[in-house]
């Protein structure tokens, strides 16, 4: 199942839980505050994210954002492996070839994850464009 979420920046995160277990590709178009970017990336693994994909606006800074919330929910003991979140982060690639690596490389070895939510940080949706893409990739 594909989930497209729109987040404009700073806004109410939604409840995503029942999505669990799940693959997230993270898309930026919007700059936000660094405390704002944390609170989605600890959304995001609360959530049950286990694999996430950031691309766009200084995406590797989202890669770390989410590394550093998984730590920090585990109070930077060892994390359990059934509970590790793979992060990526695509600065000098196309977005169609982020949803390439999403369909054919973003694999968890412990756990089959068949969710996918398309976080769109943005002001403006594109969730045809991007459920499309997707689907023709």
């Amino acid at each position: 199942m594909i989930e497209y979420i729109l987040l404009n920046k700073n806004c109410d995160l939604p409840e995503i839980s029942h999505f669990k277990p799940f693959r997230a590709i993270v898309v930026i178009e919007s700059i936000v505050s660094s405390d704002w970017q944390y609170e989605v990336s600890k959304w995001l693994v609360n959530s049950g994210c286990l694999y996430m994909m950031v691309w766009g606006n200084e995406c590797s800074s989202w890669d770390d954002s989410v590394d550093f919330a998984s730590l920090e929910i585990y109070n930077y003991d060892e994390i359990p492996d059934e509970s590790s979140v793979m992060t990526t982060w695509h600065d000098n690639e196309s977005l169609e070839e982020v949803f390439w690596f999403d369909k054919y490389c973003a694999l968890n070895m412990d756990q089959r994850l068949q969710n996918l939510l398309i976080l769109h940080i943005s002001v403006e949706s594109k969730e045809n464009e991007f459920i499309e893409l997707h689907r023709v990739t």
